[in-house]
């Protein structure tokens, strides 16, 4: 529990969480790169042997769904930190009027869209 009360110790545990906001969007989008190169090489080598329609991507597209999965997880686990500390704070430690779940809602929301995007991406395999 903080005894400063201070607000800089709230922004420092808002900033923490955009932070991870950011990671878990690189991980997603790196994800998403690394999969769809994996289709840029199956479309330049039609004529390759295709064992089975869910390893026709092959190995790009399951590390790739990985990376957007783990940036989603990574998220959900980025609210739940930034919950548990917002817990430890006294009132006085955040400032009147702020509110201090924006960024929250806006990290689910990011995860959200991850999980739809790697549904997505699922779906198309089929």
């Amino acid at each position: 529990m903080s005894d400063l009360n201070d607000p800089r110790v709230f922004f420092a545990a808002e900033r923490t969480l955009l932070a991870w906001n950011r990671t878990s969007l690189t991980l997603m989008a790196f994800g998403f790169v690394v999969e769809r190169f994996g289709l840029f090489l199956h479309m330049l080598a039609p004529q390759a042997a295709q064992a089975s329609k869910a390893l026709e991507r092959g190995v790009s597209f399951w590390v790739g769904m990985g990376f957007i999965l783990l940036g989603s997880a990574l998220a959900i686990l980025a609210v739940i930190q930034y919950r548990s500390v917002l817990r430890t704070l006294k009132p006085i430690e955040i400032p009147d009027g702020y509110w201090a779940n924006m960024a929250a809602i806006s990290t689910l929301i990011l995860a959200g869209l991850g999980i739809a995007l790697s549904t997505y991406l699922f779906a198309g395999l089929k």
